[in-house]
């Protein structure tokens, strides 16, 4: 054995240092005692500073033998080998590795149970980086992780390529010869791409060239020259492939083609665009953004044109819409959040670009901008708000800009330190609490679109100060409050009567209103004593699994008192002549205030209520030693009422009661009814015959106790079939957002159509609303309507989901808005189906399309009628 070679391998086996670890391993005793005698006495000279091109541990082991040949460099590993080198690990039937050029080869074995020989087992798999690779023969340098494999395949998370040969030729590149790739799951796929050449580039893309599309094991006839598919999760730059088609008002479209912009982990941009050959067109953009625990948000807008008929025709029309939508979320500090929800956009842009039933039923474009301060040792806080409603068929608009609301919380100024509930002085319990308001709002309305707008501005501030206490008498607790709110005006109402025109029945008289400009204040005040307290009646039957019941009556009464602020002494009404009755007229000259005016009449009443709680609690299950006592809540049922003693008739109130129940999440029930004690007299005739109340009780009148004058009930139910526990199968698997980021998946109307993937571990599902309101305020036109809401979603098979949800209407005999939903799996495929059979919104709309998001272009579609070019 000569001495250059074993100095060699010995050096290198002390800079290596290869563990192996193996069962039933043979390995030659003259092997490990020669070379352990050679590192002894050369572990120290030229080995110890020579460097050589393996720089970290090799792991090796087999299940039948592992043998190092020292003087030719060469490791062989036979039976279920295994080799792990830094990131690289490799298992197969036959191994063998040459220390000269670091390369490695490997090998399946031929099946002992195939009698053709033709089966393989043990196939070389290699994992580097998180990426696998499988074939029947692997050619291998783990130094410059170059390599070769024959029949190899790669499968990734719900996608894979192989081809017959692979190359590797740097850490991130391969080669791949007649190769193919699918999202199928299956061994032999349902869907699959085939190229003669590919190019892999990881984490990044796949190029290939000459691609035949293979359904069923049918290759579609024509073949695209070249395509690149995406071969990275997450978020990345690219097309977005348009949808394309004819409707007969707009002309042959290309619609939503664009461009996906991943410009960094923080924030990304789309812009997409439509084309009509009848003229029209649309452009959109979104930019979205986000920092953990920090901010999210999104910015969006589009704007549209909408040409109709030809120039010459006299239903031509020729529009043009736009929207601006902004969302963001700021979490600043601690105790100070930010959070806005603005859209702006033109009466038409819904109408003209989306087709979702409940942006084509919007009636109002409600925006929102908060911004909230807390301060926790104190309690205060102070919201500054930003508010616009804007309607979409008069165009008419509210805005608030801004709203500013500061709220103190509950102080006791007399409080003693230290001081508890039993042994405080009645002083002690003297509380207050403060809030003001500042407003400015700018109204532009009008009744219709064909109207100039109306504009009207307020100004305001409001302030409210409440004085309580609240000391416990015995089993009562007794309440006094005083409550004083001022409010300040920059103007008044002044109103007058001008002449208008004179004819044969006399001078007629026009009423004039106006806003003047005055500073002015508004006091009031008001004063409250209330005392209440709870009654419990208990039982125990000890039968039908219940152990107790438990009847809780909570009785309040309460008195009030407010001045009549209309007198004149308060200064806050005005008396005008009016010459057309010749009588005088008093108005309140802050009553069209951003918060009101003061409030006319005298009121000093005395109200009643009492509230009623009935719960049950279940026993324990002997056979069950984990099982729990349960509190159950059966009902609950409130009854009220009052008496105004500054009234000059009806001084009783109605009797309101209040009843609502629910079980768990599974039942619902909420009702309330109302009841006068008073009877009516006929008011007008024909269809304007209406009643009114008078100041005499039904019960005089013979006519019993009481007299219903409104009733409305709610029920609503959800039933849903056993969750599967093994079925852990989510159709329509798809990259999802962070929980947090929810609230950023706003419809910004880029994205066509918002599909719910149904939860195929729920056989079905049941959500039943029904509402019933019958008011009889007029008892000669009573008003009445029955309605039921259904949502019933079936899992027919595995595969096969089918939804239906419409609203019954039981006065009006029909249904309104019905939709059927049909989802169909088919494995590496979907199919949705929606169909609106009736009503102004009818239509359909089949598409089946591949189901992995990357490839989710590739679909047939077919719509009819409101779906019809969307």
């Amino acid at each position: 054995m000569p001495s250059l070679s074993l100095n060699n391998i010995i050096a290198a086996l002390t800079t290596i240092i290869i563990f192996t670890n193996y069962s039933e391993a043979q390995i030659a005793d003259t092997l490990i005692t020669d070379s352990l005698a050679v590192m002894d006495s050369l572990v120290s000279t030229e080995g110890k500073n020579k460097r050589f091109d393996v720089d970290a541990v090799i792991y090796a082991n087999s299940s039948d033998s592992l043998t190092f040949s020292i003087n030719e460099k060469k490791m062989f590993l036979f039976g279920k080998g295994e080799l792990k080198y830094k990131q690289t690990d490799l298992t197969s039937d036959r191994i063998y590795i040459d220390f000269n050029d670091n390369s490695l080869d490997a090998f399946a074995k031929i099946d002992s149970s195939d009698s053709a020989k033709t089966q393989l087992v043990d196939f070389p798999i290699l994992s580097e980086d998180g990426e696998v690779y499988e074939g029947s023969s692997l050619q291998y340098n783990f130094k410059t992780k170059r390599g070769f494999i024959s029949m190899a395949k790669n499968k990734e998370t719900e996608k894979r390529y192989e081809g017959d040969k692979v190359k590797k030729v740097d850490n991130n590149t391969y080669f791949i010869e007649d190769g193919l790739y699918t999202t199928c799951e299956n061994d032999t796929p349902h869907t699959y791409f085939t190229a003669s050449k590919m190019k892999v580039i990881q984490k990044d893309k796949i190029i290939a060239r000459w691609i035949f599309m293979h359904v069923g094991g049918v290759p579609f006839p024509i073949p695209l020259p070249f395509a690149v598919f995406p071969n990275k999760t997450g978020r990345r730059s690219g097309m977005i492939i348009p949808s394309y088609g004819s409707t007969a008002d707009r002309g042959e479209y290309f619609r939503n083609f664009g461009y996906f912009l991943a410009l960094s982990d923080y924030y990304d941009l789309t812009l997409t665009g439509d084309y009509y050959t009848q003229g029209g067109y649309g452009l959109r953009g979104r930019g979205r953004y986000k920092k953990r625990y920090e901010f999210n948000g999104n910015i969006n807008g589009g704007i549209s044109r909408v040409t109709l008929g030809e120039k010459e025709d006299p239903t031509h029309s020729d529009r043009f819409s736009w929207n601006l939508n902004v969302y963001h979320h700021h979490d600043i500090t601690p105790t100070m959040k930010f959070d806005a929800n603005l859209q702006f956009l033109s009466s038409k842009y819904l109408e003209d670009n989306s087709r979702r039933l409940n942006d084509l039923l919007k009636q109002d474009i409600v925006s929102n901008a908060t911004l909230v301060k807390r301060w926790e040792e104190s309690g205060n806080s102070i919201t500054i708000n930003y508010n616009r409603n804007q309607n979409l068929q008069t165009g008419s608009t509210v805005e608030t800009l801004p709203s500013l609301n500061f709220n103190m919380s509950q102080k006791y100024p007399f409080k003693k330190e230290g001081s508890t509930r039993k042994n405080q002085e009645w002083y002690e319990y003297i509380g207050f609490t403060y809030n003001n308001q500042f407003k400015n709002e700018l109204k532009k309305t009008r009744l219709n679109s064909d109207e100039d707008f109306v504009r009207d501005d307020r100004l305001g501030a409001q302030h409210n100060l409440n004085l309580n206490a609240s000391p416990r008498l015995g089993f009562f607790n007794i309440t006094p409050a005083i409550s004083y709110s001022e409010k300040w005006y920059d103007k008044k109402l002044k109103r007058e009567y001008v002449f208008d025109y004179e004819d044969s029945t006399g001078v007629h008289y026009e009423r004039v209103e106006k806003m003047k400009k005055d500073f002015g204040f508004v006091r009031t005040f008001d004063f409250r004593l209330s005392a209440s307290t709870k009654i419990y009646g208990m039982a125990q039957p000890q039968i039908l699994g219940i152990s107790a019941f438990r009847h809780t009556v909570s009785p309040s009464i309460s008195y009030s008192f407010r001045p009549d602020f209309s007198k004149p002494f308060w200064g806050y009404y005005e008396e005008i002549f009016n010459p057309s009755t010749g009588l005088t007229e008093s108005y309140d000259k802050y009553g069209r205030g951003i918060f009101g005016g003061a409030s006319s009449g005298e009121s000093q009443s005395i109200n009643l209520s009492i509230g009623n709680i009935f719960e049950i609690k279940t026993m324990k299950d002997p056979t069950d030693t984990t099982s729990a006592e349960q509190k159950i809540q059966l009902l609950n049922l409130d009854l009220s009422t009052g008496y105004n003693f500054a009234a000059d008739s009806l001084r009783l109130q109605d009797l309101r009661i209040t009843y609502r129940t629910q079980i768990g999440n599974l039942f619902s029930f909420n009702g309330s009814s109302s009841y006068s004690f008073y009877d009516y007299f006929e008011v007008g005739e024909g269809q304007t015959l209406s009643s009114r109340d008078y100041d005499k009780f039904l019960i005089s009148a013979g006519k019993g106790l009481l007299r219903l004058k409104n009733f409305n009930i709610n029920i609503s139910a959800t039933l849903a079939g056993s969750k599967s526990s093994s079925d852990t199968k989510r159709v329509g698997k798809q990259n999802a957002e962070d929980d947090e980021n929810i609230e950023n998946q706003r419809s910004d109307y880029i994205e066509l159509f918002e599909e719910s993937k149904p939860d195929f571990s729920i056989p079905w599902n049941l959500s039943l609303n029904y509402n019933y309101n019958y008011n009889k305020n007029n008892v000669f036109n009573p008003l009445e309507s029955s309605n039921i809401g259904l949502n019933l979603s079936l899992s027919l098979t595995e595969a096969w989901r089918v939804t239906f949800r419409s609203n019954y209407d039981f006065i009006e005999e029909k249904f309104n808005a019905p939709q059927i939903t049909v989802y169909r799996d088919l494995h590496c495929w979907e199919m949705n189906f929606i169909w609106n059979p009736i009503g102004l919104y009818r239509g359909f709309r089949l598409e089946i399309r591949i189901k992995a998001p990357e490839l989710q272009d590739i679909k047939v579609t077919k719509t009819k009628d409101i779906f019809s070019g969307f």
